[in-house]
């Protein structure tokens, strides 16, 4: 079977896609003809938060492409298959899934709360590790099959740990299941690769940081969701297992000036957690 490499009418389920970068991607492959499922809890307008399910599929169907609002809690692996099985009934497969649903907290082990630890660990981890197997049946039938997930390169450098080692090992969490899941499946052809940005991005979540980074110090995050659709399109036979940083990614698509990606172009530019 020849891999179709065109996003046009593939069915792409995001967990967490109802704002920011989840967001930015589904309108980006919205704009090349893709099916959206916007598998997220959001459901009633957040305080601190903009966007819901609906106001997402609203955005990706003004792109151009066909949305599927759907609540999900990925914590609850019963949500996550009928989910599954709603986007294959609704668009007839699934060819595509992004791991984007993430939760944060940049705190000392004497300041995490257990409760925080385990949203980290049940969303990140859990939510990342059950959303892929639940998938996977399902892209075993397409023609170009990837799961892309919002996670880091494996950085063992101890200075990544001292000051949020929790949040740190949630997020290799979601790294070690790409790495695992590469391997596992590269012989039945799914595509299983990370992508993480070089630089912080400005989206709604960042002012829930408390103010550790400025947004003019940021990219946009159309920065992800280009190099995103750029990996999405590869050939999944001979493009798994690899840790994508956004700006690589574009340039190996040929596109060197990045200047239009930030929130403020000439400023300096505060780079991501886990980058050397």
């Amino acid at each position: 079977m020849v891999a179709d490499t065109r996003l046009n009418g593939k069915t792409i389920f995001i967990t967490g896609g109802s704002r920011g970068i989840g967001l930015a991607i589904a309108k980006r492959a919205a704009s090349e003809g893709a099916n959206i499922v916007i598998a997220a809890k959001t459901v009633k307008p957040h305080p601190k938060l903009p966007g819901t399910i609906y106001t997402a599929a609203e955005e990706i169907e003004a792109a151009g492409g066909r949305a599927l609002p759907l609540q999900v809690d990925i914590r609850e692996e019963s949500e996550i298959a009928a989910a599954m099985k709603k986007a294959s009934q609704e668009f007839g497969g699934i060819d595509v899934l992004i791991n984007n649903a993430s939760a944060i907290n940049l705190t000392g082990t004497l300041e995490t709360p257990m409760k925080r630890f385990d949203l980290m660990f049940d969303v990140n981890v859990r939510g990342t590790f059950a959303a892929s197997q639940a998938a996977i049946p399902y892209l075993l039938e397409s023609s170009n099959p990837h799961i892309l997930t919002l996670s880091p390169p494996l950085n063992l450098d101890p200075k990544w740990f001292r000051q949020h080692t929790a949040y740190t090992m949630s997020k290799y969490g979601m790294s070690m299941c790409v790495l695992g899941m590469a391997a596992e499946f590269a012989e039945q052809g799914i595509a299983v690769n990370a992508l993480w940005p070089r630089t912080v991005i400005a989206t709604a979540a960042l002012a829930m940081l408390g103010g550790l980074v400025k947004p003019e110090n940021c990219r946009k995050p159309e920065i992800l969701a280009d190099a995103a659709v750029a990996i999405l399109k590869r050939d999944a036979k001979t493009n798994t297992g690899n840790f994508y940083i956004d700006d690589e990614v574009l340039r190996e698509e040929g596109i060197t000036d990045l200047e239009h990606y930030a929130v403020e172009p000439g400023k300096p530019l505060a780079p991501d957690l886990f980058l050397d």
